[in-house]
């Protein structure tokens, strides 16, 4: 199996549901606090990459720091640029196996990830 990394919030009920599901399983993973390490531009960009969907996937859109931006019509860029300011825009958890990521809501998600490899 590839090395997991889990993008974690512990104050969000469904992150801290993944991190037990990991460790239900067994699983060997790194949990990465991403509101106390960031994730860089470069960093969001392949994370991106490797999600099954769209960059707009990973923004937490109804989010107040997303609102404030008002962008009628954001572009990857937009998003990519929003995250690497505002980290708690992000999607939890994130279930990241290096070579595809999935969003873990709902948190059973990160199985198929985990069964996938």
């Amino acid at each position: 199996m590839s090395p997991l990394t889990l993008y974690h919030n512990p104050r969000c009920s469904k992150s801290r549901q993944a991190l037990q599901l990991l460790e239900e399983r067994g699983c060997d993973f790194h949990v990465r606090r991403y509101l106390d390490a960031p994730l860089s531009r470069e960093e969001l960009e392949a994370l991106a990459a490797r999600l099954d969907g769209d960059v707009a996937d990973l923004v937490r859109t109804q989010e107040s720091d997303w609102k404030a931006l008002q962008l009628a019509t954001p572009s990857a860029d937009d998003y990519l640029a929003a995250l690497a300011a505002h980290p708690r825009l992000m999607q939890r958890p994130l279930l990241d196996r290096g070579d595809r990521a999935v969003i873990g809501r709902p948190p059973e998600n990160i199985l198929a990830l985990i069964d996938a490899s």
